[in-house]
């Protein structure tokens, strides 16, 4: 897992570089070289997270040339993290994403984004978040089967990976165990609720 050259440049303190774009294309090349080094060491899956995406959507396009210029003529599948953001001000351009999997979290927002996935369909695998990784509570199983099925409305299940909303370092190792065990237990459920076997 890395950080994305987006939001590497976006979160550090420029002293160096005449702009925003110079910097960001620049952080592109060496975490290219880190994920082709990744690549070569066997790695089958690079996640390349870029949580500041949605901060200025007047510099998508920015965060799309960089992040193509890591993952152009990579052979692993790629994933990206966007973390909470105004998704109405970067939807449906986030797509333009040059990655395979697009992980979002779907259920600290009540699964909203499915509205503008119906109205402009997701058409990259999505990482489909099901656990609030903000809260302390468990959520029940049934919570989370009803999660999964709202997005099996719009979704197909072959783009569903289905994963916790974001990392779990925030709760106790009790929390993210139950909850993960949870969320495990929903996902073998509705796979024979629904037959599905792939």
């Amino acid at each position: 897992m890395l950080t994305g050259p987006y939001t590497m440049m976006d979160w550090s303190f420029n002293e160096h570089y005449p702009s925003r774009e110079a910097m960001t294309m620049d952080l592109a090349e060496a975490i290219r070289e880190e994920a082709f080094a990744l690549q070569e060491a066997g790695a089958k899956f690079i996640q390349i997270d870029e949580p500041a995406l949605s901060v200025r959507p007047e510099e998508l396009p920015l965060a799309v040339k960089a992040f193509g210029r890591v993952t152009d003529g990579l052979k692993a599948k790629t994933i990206t993290h966007v973390c909470y953001g105004d998704f109405d001000l970067i939807y449906p351009a986030l797509l333009d994403m040059p990655v395979d999997q697009i992980d979002l979290e779907m259920a600290n927002s009540r699964y909203d984004l499915l509205d503008r996935f119906r109205s402009h369909p997701f058409t990259k695998e999505i990482g489909y978040g099901v656990l609030d990784v903000h809260s302390h509570r468990v959520e029940s199983k049934d919570e989370v089967k009803e999660g999964i099925r709202r997005g099996l409305e719009v979704l197909k299940p072959e783009q569903m990976y289905v994963d916790p909303d974001c990392g779990l370092k925030t709760r106790t190792m009790d929390e993210a165990f139950a909850k993960l065990e949870v969320m495990v237990q929903a996902v073998r459920e509705i796979r024979e609720e629904k037959g599905i076997t792939a």
